[in-house]
């Protein structure tokens, strides 16, 4: 997106390119926020916020085609503040026992609030990579870019995310699941 120079740039400029943002960008920084959150009235806020934020601090994006995951960084970085300021950050301790991925339980399909339930109990290390990956379909690479981590360490925590998608998921359904040593 191209940008009139920084200095020619008028308040109404900029908050016709925010708008702009908003018509392109909105249903997507939504559906992330909705599934870092959980909450639509949270998911609702986080977007308001997002795109006030974006309009504050227009100048800090330097790159007008990185739009997308500048707003996705300003909703996780809202999030995780809102997080601490609730105190209900939630730290990862150790499982004792991870799935079995070789055994099979998907009898059924997962409805959408048991998988955004099962999101919300996950440790927000693991949730974020989980929904960059498989629900904005962002690639390993981009991920590792987005949030400033190795590529590796992507790779890592969609393992130990799916894993616990897969324990808890099953779970819920209430079927027994074999389960080996996490070590």
């Amino acid at each position: 997106m191209d940008h009139p120079h920084e200095g020619d740039m008028t308040d109404g400029d900029r908050a016709r390119i925010v708008g702009e943002w908003v018509e392109e960008h909105a249903s997507l920084v939504y559906r992330f926020a909705y599934r870092l959150c959980g909450s639509a009235a949270d998911a609702e806020d986080l977007v308001q916020q997002a795109f006030l934020t974006a309009q504050r601090k227009f100048d800090q994006l330097r790159d007008g085609e990185k739009v997308r995951p500048w707003l996705l960084t300003i909703v996780r970085n809202n999030y995780l503040k809102s997080l601490r300021h609730t105190k209900r950050f939630v730290t990862f301790e150790s499982h004792d026992g991870i799935v079995d991925p070789s055994h099979e339980h998907w009898d059924r399909p997962i409805d959408s609030e048991e998988l955004q339930t099962v999101l919300n109990q996950m440790p927000e290390e693991f949730r974020t990579p989980v929904i960059l990956f498989y629900f904005e379909e962002m690639s390993y690479k981009d991920i590792a870019t987005h949030l400033g981590i190795p590529a590796g360490t992507v790779m890592s925590r969609l393992s130990r995310g799916k894993a616990y998608l897969r324990q808890h998921l099953v779970s819920r359904l209430g079927e027994d699941v074999p389960v080996t040593a996490d070590h």
